[in-house]
């Protein structure tokens, strides 16, 4: 939710790979799911690194990672190409280069370039045998890609213009193969999010393909960048699933794989690129079981039909760690542009999708005090359950059909930094 310069600079911190033989990735228009990465934070990583994310990724039924560039940083040669090559030794997993034009500035020649580059690549995404690039905002730079086009031999553009609305997406049709969609969170003061704005995409696109965005949860305060806000993130993961059995878009964008400063990550945290201020937030508060519905959810969304099995049963919970109003929030507001507190968006409540045939009975133990609850909801097979703390403290236990998982502390004391943490634990079982 990078909707300003200030607020992007932060997320562009800070070759020995051996490109090894793999069969191209087969050109497809079919419904594929991507992960958003962060490359700007990624100076100095390792292949191993590298290898580990694609490898997860895939574990989890993803299909590929969005690179997200900046034109400064000194590193993308050499990231770009670790990342490259390790997908194409991997096999069966695409890359594809989104350009953040918030964060910088791009010449012609630079996009040029950088197309040109990685475009033969086995693991670069192709639709009708184009190049797919992308882009975080940069409607204004939108009478440039004609000329990228005619040097690099065309490419299949689905760009982020969210900033536009869908109505302007639809007034530049003619320059674009299809759209992204950044909004994949509840707007300030709303508790829960809405598919109005995915609907209206789908209906300017006139049947271009529709790339829609989806997030796990949003937090963050780094005052030092004019960013201090938490969108509703309660029962987002659910909703945004929910909707997209629904909206059923050609593409689906997982907003983030690891951007650590907006508490959107669904990797394990990489300490070294952890934004300074972040680390109050993020370190001991870990994403990963998020990723345990993916096989699941991204299985049905391919098949268009939410009767399909159940690769493992279990579920993922997810709670913050101390109650909203323990003490002062911090000067957080309650969504980007918001005014009212943070408090009002959010439940003091354990939140949990569990996957099974049928649903069943959960078990939440917080401390010595217990609850047992039926699901409020299901979408197929995954079931979505929310239990509050009811004042009470402890460490956090789930329980479903004999399997339990337990969690950090829910606390009654302020935590150190004096205010609120928004972030959540996600915890598996």
């Amino acid at each position: 939710m990078r909707l300003n310069v200030a607020a992007s600079a932060l997320l562009l911190l800070a070759r020995s790979a051996t490109a090894g033989v793999a069969r191209p990735r087969q050109d497809s228009a079919a419904r594929q799911v991507f992960a958003h990465y962060m490359v700007g934070l990624t100076s100095g990583q390792s292949q191993d690194q590298w290898q580990k994310d694609i490898s997860e990724a895939k574990a989890s039924g993803i299909d590929g990672f969005a690179l997200n560039i900046g034109s400064a940083d000194s590193w993308n040669d050499e990231q770009l190409q670790l990342a490259y090559d390790t997908a194409d030794s991997a096999g069966g997993f695409s890359m594809f280069l989104s350009f953040d034009m918030a964060a910088s500035s791009w010449s012609v020649d630079q996009v040029v370039q950088r197309v040109n580059q990685h475009k033969d690549a086995a693991s670069q995404l192709k639709v009708g045998g184009k190049p797919f690039v992308s882009t975080f905002e940069g409607p204004d730079w939108a009478s440039n890609w004609a000329s990228v086009r005619s040097q690099t031999g065309d490419i299949f553009l689905v760009p982020d213009w969210s900033s536009r609305g869908a109505d302007g997406v639809g007034s530049l049709l003619g320059q674009i193969d299809g759209a992204f969609n950044w909004g994949a969170w509840p707007d300030a003061n709303q508790d829960t999010m809405s598919d109005g704005n995915d609907v209206a995409y789908k209906s300017v696109l006139q049947g271009k393909p529709y790339m829609m965005g989806v997030s796990p949860y949003f937090y963050t305060d780094l005052p030092q960048y004019n960013k201090n806000w938490y969108s509703s993130s309660d029962s987002l993961w659910y909703d945004r699933w929910k909707q997209v059995m629904d909206i059923m878009p050609e593409y689906i964008e997982i907003i983030t794989w690891n951007d650590y400063g907006e508490s959107s990550y669904i990797n394990d945290p990489v300490a070294a690129q952890i934004v300074s201020g972040a680390e109050t937030y993020v370190n001991g508060f870990p994403h990963s079981a998020f990723r345990f519905v993916l096989p699941y959810f991204i299985s049905a969304y391919k098949a268009g039909n939410a009767d399909v099995a159940v690769p493992s049963e279990g579920a993922v919970a997810w709670y913050r760690t101390t109650p909203a109003t323990v003490c002062g929030d911090g000067g957080t507001v309650w969504g980007q542009g918001g005014s009212a507190p943070a408090a009002g968006g959010t439940k003091d409540v354990i939140s949990v999708i569990a996957l099974s045939d049928s649903a069943k009975d959960i078990t939440v133990s917080i401390g010595s005090s217990s609850q047992t609850v039926s699901s409020s909801s299901s979408v197929g097979k995954a079931h979505f359950y929310q239990v509050p703390f009811d004042g009470s403290t402890g460490a956090v236990t789930v329980t479903m059909d004999g399997k339990t998982a337990t969690g950090s502390d829910i606390s009654s004391a302020c935590p150190s930094t004096g205010h609120v943490n928004f972030n959540a634990v996600a915890i598996q079982l």
